[in-house]
């Protein structure tokens, strides 16, 4: 009992003033300036939304705010008392809870869904030492009841699906009496109405005078939640936005430049017929269906927040997975893949996300140089007697560097001996050795920097003429500066589809936030 008190007054007490007060700080890692002389506020019972592109600097602020990382300078007050908090624990000591996106960091694998609902309460010392598996469960009920989460408490955590682990994250932070909560794409796996439902947990934290920061890409969102807009951009504030809030200036600040006036690649006209179908597509039972169909020589960008469905719809055309229902046609001709093997034979090749998991090879396999890397998925169409030939391995390798500018001292370089933006290009250029009808290509500027992300997308172009190109981006910006056509994607179907020449940005972003422009929900 006396530690419950101990905390409960503690956080009663950062509850009855300003709360968080950022002044001027910086965080750098190695060369990477990530966060630059920020600052910002948060008031009690306020919502404050940052926004910003990928790489922005949000979840660095967070990780500072919530006792990951400490700041390299500037200075962070809690009710106008300087802190630095030495690990997440100690932050939540002092009543600051993050809910991450990442499922890493969501909770603790191995114990039941029941336990890590009370894992903060046990950690606090709140409870006795002895607990009984039915005050567990009773207590774990009551704060699972409190936003509404139902759901099977004797399972473990890792056997929910990814929206329901994140609703278990909210749920435990929700129910620790909180005095600053931080939300990190918090409706980025959930349907609409479990999106809705946090919403309405949201409006109950402002009334009990909780800070709220909430992070998201959804425009839908931010309208809904926000008292408040921040937006970061290169690791610093660059406009402030209050309620209610104008996002034509605001997605402006976040981009740095306006995308309406950019430059058409080609006219639409130019293309020739679709060259893959997709009719009454489901990516999973519970979906929308949808229709795309992406023509020759057209680099289709699809983009949308993380869980929107964009690696599902890379693999099911890839041949990984079946779709749950409808068609899919390759020149003009049924196709359902069974297996990568017959995609690539049908020239269907997809650069994966994780390029280390799906593309690249460590060291201590033959095939970890460029020139190995770039022939591995090709050795049985052009070697198949059997004996290799090094000749066309290496004139394949030596064509893939020229054309994707890769900084290596020859193709006999270990892949671990490049940057991680010359990794990239060797994935990428593995998929132009052999002619395609069709590249997927999934994040393929993740870990890139601006140089080599450029060198990249010059050499998809110059290569695109005779295939249709879909690049799977969560950034905006990426799909906006690579894409002839940017197609929208949100819990698993598709939103919005326009051609680079007609483009409407702010409802291209408000399309993944299921938000119309005048603000009512779809």
């Amino acid at each position: 009992m006396q530690g419950r008190r101990r905390v409960s007054s503690t956080v009663q007490n950062i509850a009855a003033a300003p709360l968080i007060t950022v002044t001027q700080v910086s965080k750098r890692f190695g060369s990477t300036l990530a966060l630059d002389r920020v600052s910002l506020r948060l008031e009690a019972g306020e919502v404050v939304a940052l926004m910003g592109a990928n790489g922005a600097g949000k979840s660095t602020l967070v990780r500072i705010l919530s006792g990951v990382y400490p700041p390299d300078s500037g200075e962070v007050a809690l009710s106008g008392k300087p802190f630095t908090a030495a690990s997440p624990k100690a932050a939540r000591r002092l009543g600051i809870f993050a809910v991450h996106q990442s499922i890493a960091e969501i909770g603790v694998p191995g114990l039941s869904v029941a336990e890590n609902l009370t894992l903060d309460r046990l950690c606090a010392g709140e409870t006795n030492a002895i607990v009984s598996r039915r005050q567990l469960r009773k207590t774990a009920t009551e704060i699972a009841e409190g936003i509404g989460l139902a759901i099977d408490l004797t399972l473990p955590l890792e056997r929910l699906t990814i929206a329901e682990q994140q609703l278990v994250a909210i749920a435990r932070a929700v129910a620790s009496n909180p005095a600053v909560i931080i939300f990190d794409e918090p409706t980025a796996s959930l349907s609409q109405q479990e999106a809705e439902r946090l919403f309405g947990v949201i409006d109950r934290l402002r009334q009990r005078q909780v800070a709220v920061l909430y992070i998201s890409h959804r425009l839908g969102d931010l309208k809904r939640v926000a008292d408040r807009i921040e937006v970061l951009r290169d690791g610093r504030i660059v406009g402030s936005f209050e309620r209610p809030v104008d996002f034509g200036p605001a997605v402006r600040a976040m981009i740095g430049r306006d995308f309406q006036s950019a430059t058409v690649r080609r006219d639409p006209t130019d293309y020739a017929a679709p060259l893959l179908e997709l009719k009454g597509i489901l990516l999973r039972p519970d979906a929308e269906p949808f229709d795309l169909a992406v023509r020759s020589g057209e680099v289709v960008a699809i983009t949308g927040a993380v869980g929107s469905g964009k690696t599902s719809l890379a693999e099911i055309i890839y041949g990984e997975r079946p779709p749950a229902g409808g068609t899919m046609s390759l020149n003009g001709r049924p196709w359902a893949p069974h297996g990568p093997d017959r995609a690539i034979a049908s020239g269907v090749f997809l650069a994966g996300e994780n390029r280390w998991r799906t593309s690249l090879f460590p060291s201590s396999v033959p095939f970890a140089s460029i020139a190995g890397t770039i022939s591995f998925p090709f050795l049985r169409a052009w070697f198949p007697a059997g004996p290799l030939t090094e000749r066309r391995e290496r004139e394949a390798a030596e064509r893939g560097v020229r054309a994707f500018g890769i900084k290596c001292r020859s193709i006999d370089d270990r892949l671990e001996t490049l940057s991680g933006g010359n990794q990239q290009k060797v994935v990428v250029a593995r998929w132009h050795a052999e002619p395609a009808q069709v590249l997927l290509l999934d994040e393929p500027f993740q870990g890139v920097d601006i140089g080599a992300r450029t060198d990249i997308i010059r050499a998809l172009r110059a290569g695109a003429s005779d295939r249709a190109t879909m690049v799977f981006v969560s950034d905006h910006e990426e799909a906006l500066e690579v894409g002839d056509r940017i197609v929208v994607m949100d819990r698993h179907r598709i939103v919005e589809d326009q051609d680079r020449e007609t483009i409407d940005l702010l409802r291209l972003l408000t399309a993944a936030g299921h938000d119309d422009q005048d603000g009512s929900r779809r």
